[in-house]
């Protein structure tokens, strides 16, 4: 697995972004590049973290071809990646996202609805189990779990709840940070100990990774990005893995590209296919399976 030290943005120079209409154009000089730098960072996932892409990708489109769901779990925010895995633009049904929002949903920062509540609720041993209990978790689905750091109880529990089930489970997470503090959870591990496949994020421990003069802490967090960068990387091979066989759901594409009849054709046909996909594989009164196994 490739790990990431911190890294110090470039300080080459640099052409300043400015709208076309600006009548000043300015040259920076010694002004740190998120940009550059992230990008590196993304570039080397692309070589060291290829066969895991390839894996994880495997998986996903063996799961969608035998009319089973991927699903995609994240607190924090690592419920970006999976909310650019479906519905967007150039995604398709199959992927089953799974995002709560007592976990996610902390833009008010403080008071109702903050992120105190929400850091410490994805912290909470069980709570996995009742989210699971909600589905079949069957032989053809599969589950992918994004976690930066890897050590909070919920992603962990995702985890070892679908791999009892039978599933195998695919872990984003960042090598360098889960690795840089002792697990918290009661059972010892991490995520990763939980996967079959796991794809390291690459980002730095803390996650920033520009240093500016004048601060004694970095900025510029990573990890969205390069979990972003992951997800369409596996979403572009599935597709291809999926169109060999014959087996490709639609894909939502913009009216600006197929025209506004087509567009909505799409649209339609890619709800309904998620739909049918998400009600089979919610439990039910029929004995279908839940996280432990049991009818």
């Amino acid at each position: 697995m490739y790990y990431l030290s911190i890294h110090r943005c470039s300080t080459a120079r640099q052409q300043a972004i400015t709208p076309l209409s600006s009548p000043s154009h300015r040259e920076v000089s010694h002004v740190p590049s998120w940009i550059r730098t992230a990008v590196g960072i993304v570039e080397q996932i692309a070589e060291s973290q290829a066969d895991a892409i390839e894996a994880a990708a495997q998986i996903a489109a063996r799961s969608i071809a035998d009319d089973g769901v991927v699903y995609a779990f994240g607190t924090g925010h690592s419920r970006m990646p999976v909310e650019e895995i479906f519905p967007r633009y150039g995604s398709y049904p199959g992927f089953q996202p799974l995002v709560e929002l007592s976990m996610t949903f902390h833009t008010q920062v403080v008071g109702a609805n903050g992120q105190r509540q929400a850091m410490f609720i994805e912290r909470v041993e069980g709570l996995a189990d009742q989210i699971l209990a909600n589905f079949r978790l069957r032989p053809s689905d599969s589950m992918f779990v994004f976690s930066v750091s890897g050590l909070n109880a919920v992603p962990i529990e995702m985890a070892m709840g679908a791999r009892k089930a039978g599933l195998p489970v695919i872990a984003a997470t960042s090598l360098q940070e889960t690795n840089a503090a002792e697990p918290r959870h009661p059972s010892g591990s991490r995520l990763a100990d939980h996967a079959d496949v796991v794809i390291d994020l690459g980002s730095p421990v803390g996650d920033a990774i520009c240093r500016v003069p004048g601060l004694d802490v970095p900025v510029g967090p990573v990890s969205t990005f390069t979990a972003v960068a992951v997800v369409n990387e596996i979403k572009v091979r599935v597709a291809e893995l999926l169109a060999e066989r014959g087996a490709m759901p639609p894909v939502i594409t913009s009216s600006r590209l197929v025209g506004a009849d087509r567009s909505n054709e799409l649209f339609e046909g890619a709800y309904l296919e998620f739909a049918r996909r998400s009600a089979a594989a919610l439990r039910t009164a029929d004995g279908a399976l839940t996280a432990d196994g049991a009818s």
